[in-house]
């Protein structure tokens, strides 16, 4: 228990007071805008369906006042078929009213996710940083999803609901006004039933919803950490702690089933009562003033058609509240600006002729809290230039920038002397490749990742990267050589083989400027000898920014840039540093009594 309860608050993030907000519904509804033909096509469906279902009444009416006394038989067989044609076109625009309003909300839903996807595809990493891929899923799928009542059925339901209580009223007081207003005396009765049940409805629909956010939260976590869980034997314990959420989900959900069970036998019970109304004080007027029989069933079938829309009125403003609740949410992610943004003239770069240049640069992930401090250098032309230093020293940060997946907040970095924030991305990422520690391969074939940057390359383009690379001969010996299927993140493959097809990715764009950021460091020694080997065919007259902690894999860099606490301490080739006998001479030595006692 103590265990469970310690880890509820990861899963009790969600929004648990709902209010309806109209700005948020209103620029909701604007995504209608696109599709008004449709809708308005849906609305005309909507409108003769409910015309049709109330005009049965009146007929049946008619038939029973007018043409059964007098056993008028074609009478009855025209009434009869009328009421025949009356149901056939109340089905058949029924069946077009939902499915156009169906297509109409999915193609909404459609475009805002559309917009929530495109939109977080453009976003800045450090939008990433603050935000957890669940809770960035949850935006595009279960936002999204719990708008779907309302755009395909909630919105049309609403509209031909109100029609039908407004066009049977009008009915119901045409035929007699005095038993209309009789019958609807019941009302007030209902409204404060609704009055009554509507909020505890609500705040108990809002804990359901709470429990399974907390349930969603925790399966995720558990299939993204499934490798963690087994290797600690963690299984007994989180079956216990999933116990207890489904459980909160169950319990939660009875509450609710069982408080909103009270509304539907009080829509029955208002009903029942109406009934009895019409029956009674309609029996009264019969002998008074000569109320009909006819009247009296179209009365009941009339009011029968009242309360039918009733219980959906009131889910109505509950789907409202969802909604606005999702929307808020949703507009929300869609008003981050991204920090990093293409200049409005950008400047596009055929090749790299020169120089990068670091000047004066400092950066923070958070305000203040600078990770690099007045960090300036250069990088010639065809050199390699290694980064060193301990872990947190800002290694990585250096080849973030120089990537521009962020910007300093003092100082430039330049480009053969243009800052690359006038650089287009495009060709900006054209000049740059990257190679990352964790490799990451992408659900398809091997050939797939591979022209992942590039997807208009040829297939002998292809090969004959993997074989200046040496890895075509492993491909080719898989069950379906390039077309081989692989699962999210290359699960199918050793850790050294995922790293050699998303070089093979890389240098298939052939960037004259390579980032390695500890490309090897998650290798095995048999794997890190083919990546090595890989990697220096890669770097061969390459403007490369190596950052590594292994003494091999930088020692014969044309420059090493020794980083502490985010500031250059030592810069030289490896001969220089180690007559230096400072940190990158620590660095070494420590190295190698590592290797010796191991």
């Amino acid at each position: 228990m103590s265990d469970s309860g310690a880890r509820r608050p990861i899963f009790s993030q969600e929004e648990t007071t709902y209010e309806l907000k109209i700005p948020h519904l209103k620029r909701l509804f604007k995504f209608l805008i696109p599709y008004k033909k449709w809708l308005l096509l849906t609305l005309v469906f909507m409108f003769v369906a409910t015309v049709a279902d109330l005009i049965s009444p009146y007929l049946l009416k008619q038939a029973v006042d007018i043409y059964i006394p007098k056993k008028n038989f074609k009478g009855i067989l025209i009434i009869g078929f009328l009421m025949i044609l009356m149901l056939f076109i109340n089905k058949e625009c029924s069946k077009n009213k939902i499915q156009l309003a169906n297509r109409t909300g999915q193609m909404v839903l459609f475009d805002i996710r559309k917009a929530l996807f495109d939109h977080i595809q453009n976003l800045s990493f450090s939008f990433f940083d603050r935000n957890s891929t669940g809770r960035i899923t949850v935006r595009i799928v279960n936002d999204v999803n719990t708008l779907n009542n309302l755009f395909t059925n909630g919105i049309v339901n609403v509209i031909t609901d109100m029609s039908t209580l407004i066009i049977a009223t009008v009915i119901m007081f045409s035929i007699n006004f005095k038993l209309a207003l009789v019958t609807f005396s019941v009302i007030p009765v209902f409204l404060a039933v609704l009055f009554a049940t509507r909020n505890a409805i609500k705040r108990n629909w809002r804990q359901v919803r709470r429990k399974i956010s907390n349930l969603n939260a925790y399966i995720h976590e558990n299939i993204s950490g499934i490798r963690v869980i087994q290797a600690y034997v963690r299984q007994k314990v989180n079956r216990s702690i999933f116990k207890e959420v489904i459980d909160d989900v169950f319990l939660s959900w009875m509450k609710a089933v069982k408080v909103n069970g009270i509304f539907a036998p009080a829509i029955e019970v208002c009903s029942m009562i109406g009934t009895l109304i019409i029956y009674f004080y309609g029996v009264k007027l019969l002998k008074i003033n000569g109320v009909t029989v006819g009247t009296l069933i179209a009365f009941v079938s009339y009011l029968d058609r009242f309360w039918r829309p009733v219980v959906t009125l009131s889910n109505f403003y509950n789907q409202l509240l969802v909604a606005s609740a999702s929307s808020e949410r949703i507009f929300e992610v869609l008003a981050i600006e991204p920090e990093i943004k293409e200049d409005e003239n950008p400047v596009y770069i055929e090749d790299f002729k020169d120089r990068i240049e670091f000047k004066n640069v400092w950066f923070a992930y958070k305000d203040k809290e600078y990770v690099l401090k007045d960090v300036s250098f250069e990088i010639k032309k065809g050199t390699m230039v290694a980064l060193a230093g301990v872990t947190g020293s800002g290694k990585t940060t250096i080849a973030n920038l120089l990537a521009r997946f962020y910007d300093p907040q003092m100082g430039s970095i330049l480009i053969d002397g243009i800052d690359l924030k006038k650089i287009s991305f495009k060709s900006l990422r054209r000049l740059i490749g990257i190679v990352q520690q964790e490799p990451f391969l992408f659900s398809g074939s091997i050939l797939e990742n591979i022209l992942y940057g590039r997807p208009d390359a040829k297939f002998e383009d292809v090969v004959r990267v993997c074989k200046f690379l040496g890895i075509h001969e492993f491909i080719s010996e898989l069950e379906n050589g390039y077309d081989t299927q692989v699962s999210e993140r290359g699960t199918r493959l050793s850790t050294g083989q995922k790293q050699l097809i998303c070089l093979a990715r890389v240098m298939l764009q052939n960037p004259p400027i390579l980032i390695l950021d500890e490309a090897t460091a998650s290798l095995d020694t048999q794997s890190e000898i083919m990546v090595q080997n890989a990697l220096s065919k890669v770097m061969k007259d390459r403007t490369c920014v190596v950052i590594a902690h292994r003494l091999s894999t930088i020692k014969d860099a044309d420059l090493i840039i020794v980083m502490e606490k985010g500031k250059i301490k030592e810069m030289g080739n490896h001969q220089e540093l180690i007559k230096k006998r400072g940190i990158y001479y620590n660095l070494c030595m420590s190295q190698i009594k590592f290797v010796k006692a191991s």
